[in-house]
């Protein structure tokens, strides 16, 4: 009984954490969403659903939706897409590639989102470097900021680490003599890889699938300074109705309901991974 007790104890300090920063935090923005707007303050005490019957209607509102989980999609694919091969490298590397690799990897981590995405602004501004060597060389400017491809570019970048990471953890767990019998059962270099490695490979894909998904459709210094006011996602769409029109339930109303329509996304992407894997 007691030991039983005491592996039930260690839980207490993570749920502490998770209640104080995480329940409390959206119950109380869950409560705020059902009050009623008010000019003089916060909000008015007085019970409603009318935040949620109007965001539901707009049209402006799905279609700030679609953009922002279109832009997370996006950028979680081109993400995975440069990441598995890095990842692959750092896994069956030897231990001073490995090392270097891993520096490389977390390197950028170090550096502020705010101060690389300003990095990012200077070049692919306008009169930035890419479109000053793009006109030394004859060739047109590129029009890379205020729009979709140079947000897409900024999340990418900050994110990929989350990517790399839990690909190469999965992958290192994998034994190199599976991918070896494969080879002396007459299976190719593409074929073992698809057969043996990629389903292995699957839960570091998820992980870091989900992770990059959730971190860039809630991102807000990125679309905010490299998409200004062309780019509207969810979260910038939410800071602005709180900040200058003073709206928080209907800020909070918006940010509970991108909640809930991210988590039935995440929902059904695992289930249908699930079944995929469970199926091969």
């Amino acid at each position: 009984m007691r030991p039983a007790l005491g592996r039930h104890l260690l839980i207490v300090p993570l749920l502490t954490v998770l209640s104080v920063f995480f329940v409390v935090p959206y119950a109380n923005m869950v409560a705020i969403s059902l009050m009623e707007a008010s000019h003089r303050a916060a909000y008015v005490p007085v019970f409603t659903i009318s935040n949620y019957t109007s965001l539901i209607e707009s049209g402006f509102t799905w279609g700030v939706i679609w953009h922002t989980l279109w832009l997370g999609a996006l950028t979680t694919a081109i993400c995975l897409l440069i990441s598995y091969p890095v990842a692959w490298q750092m896994a069956r590397a030897n231990s001073r590639t490995r090392a270097a690799l891993m520096i490389l990897v977390i390197a950028p981590l170090l550096v502020g989102v705010l101060i690389r995405t300003y990095g990012w602004m200077i070049l692919l501004q306008d009169s930035g470097i890419i479109n000053q060597l793009l006109r030394a060389m004859g060739f047109a400017p590129l029009h890379l900021m205020y729009n979709d491809t140079g947000v897409v570019i900024g999340l990418t970048h900050v994110f990929i680490p989350f990517m790399v990471l839990p690909i190469a953890s999965t992958i290192q767990s994998i034994d190199p003599e599976l991918e070896l019998a494969a080879r002396n059962l007459g299976a190719g270099p593409w074929r073992s890889f698809r057969r043996v490695v990629l389903p292995l490979s699957l839960p570091g894909v998820m992980a870091g699938t989900v992770l990059v998904f959730v971190l860039a459709v809630s991102s807000y210094v990125i679309p905010q300074l490299l998409g200004g006011f062309t780019v509207l996602t969810v979260p910038v769409l939410v800071i602005h109705t709180i900040s200058e029109l003073f709206n928080w339930p209907g800020g909070s109303a918006f940010a509970v309901l991108f909640f809930v329509i991210t988590a039935l996304v995440i929902w059904f992407y695992l289930r249908t991974i699930g079944r995929v894997t469970h199926a091969g």
